[in-house]
């Protein structure tokens, strides 16, 4: 071999264990959504997309969901690091199965209120929860609101309902065709949904949990206690990267959607961007996610939930608030004051003197 091949191999196979040791440096994560790649999924897709996570050391794949309950056992049983669940998915789990050994923690809050409501069109009359007493609702078995209605039926003094089960295609439909007076639903979900089965937004009562006495947190980010365990330093990075990508995309829904169309390029991008900007708007950046602060959550709120949720539920056992959730991963207060203050509303003139 001659000097040249010699010096031509040597740097080749020193290219190679650089390659080598930078991808060993990178930390796998495995990331599972609760739904499809719809517009909240820009909150994962964006910190992929900037290369934040990578940044981070972290090589994050984020794969679409079928549900917060599989993304709950999925996370549960090892197949995903790291997984975005509603909270009270998170509880039942927990509480249904004492003895399991791997039971996810949550370890940041990002829909500080949970995004179910009861739907009506206004054509039924029903304007007040007080209104569904002895009305047909609907909604798929194994709907959020559903499950958490008898919580929102108590703080609201409502009589009985009939409920009428159905698969999620058609519980919109159901409702526009009047065979149901009222569904629960996500509200940035159920509505759009709605208009383009033709129903108008303004034909529509919304009554949403959040501001009928239910406090119920809504989806947070939960993680195996393998990896809270094994490489906590990954864990904080990934939220740190996602907080950072969060900010961008409550700055700019439009152009984060783009990067959900990336990954599905069927999307209508105007309505993702509109349920982008309902689920910013309702429950990302309310008055309670700005007053707790953004990831975080209040210990009292925690423990009233874990009690209503074990009760609505009937769980196996009483929901352990403390086993839940563990917000020592999260970045500093500082890190995580991303939430913009509320846009003013227009000041009224002052009448004219006569």
């Amino acid at each position: 071999m001659n000097k040249r091949t010699l010096l031509q191999t040597t740097l080749a196979l020193t290219g190679l264990l650089t390659l080598g040791s930078a991808q060993a440096q990178m930390t796998p994560i495995k990331f599972q959504l609760d739904w499809r790649f719809e517009g909240p999924a820009a909150l994962f897709l964006t910190p992929v997309a900037k290369g934040y996570f990578k940044d981070a050391k972290l090589d994050v794949t984020v794969d679409a969901g079928s549900g917060s309950g599989g993304a709950v056992t999925r996370v549960a049983s090892g197949t995903y690091d790291l997984g975005f669940a509603d909270l009270a998915a998170l509880m039942e789990f927990h509480a249904n199965n004492p003895d399991a050994p791997n039971k996810p923690v949550a370890i940041m809050v990002v829909y500080n209120n949970t995004p179910a409501s009861v739907m009506a069109l206004k054509k039924t009359g029903i304007k007040t929860p007080a209104d569904l007493a002895g009305k047909k609702m609907g909604a798929p078995v194994f709907d959020a609101g559903r499950r958490a209605f008898p919580i929102f039926q108590k703080a609201n003094g409502i009589g009985a309902v009939n409920w009428t089960a159905m698969d999620p295609p058609l519980r919109e439909t159901m409702l526009a065709r009047g065979d149901v007076d009222a569904i629960t639903g996500f509200t940035f979900t159920s509505l759009l949904n709605l208009e383009a089965r033709g129903v108008k937004a303004e034909d529509v009562t919304i009554l949403p949990y959040a501001d009928f006495g239910v406090k119920l947190y809504g989806n947070v980010i939960i993680a195996t206690p393998k990896i809270l365990k094994e490489n906590p330093e990954a864990v904080k990075a990934f939220l740190a990267a996602f907080t950072k990508g969060a900010k961008d995309v409550i700055a700019n829904p439009a152009a984060a959607i783009e990067y959900v169309k990336q990954r599905d390029g069927i999307i209508n991008v105007a309505l993702e961007t509109r349920r982008l900007q309902l689920a910013i708007d309702t429950v990302i950046n309310s008055p309670d996610a700005r007053a707790e602060g953004f990831g975080q959550l209040n210990p009292g709120r925690l423990s009233l939930m874990a009690s209503q949720v074990s009760d609505a539920f009937q769980t196996k056992t009483r929901i352990n608030p403390d086993a839940v959730w563990n917000g020592s991963y999260l970045p500093s207060a500082a890190a995580l004051n991303i939430l913009p203050a509320p846009k003013a509303a227009p000041a009224k003139a002052a009448p004219a003197k006569k």
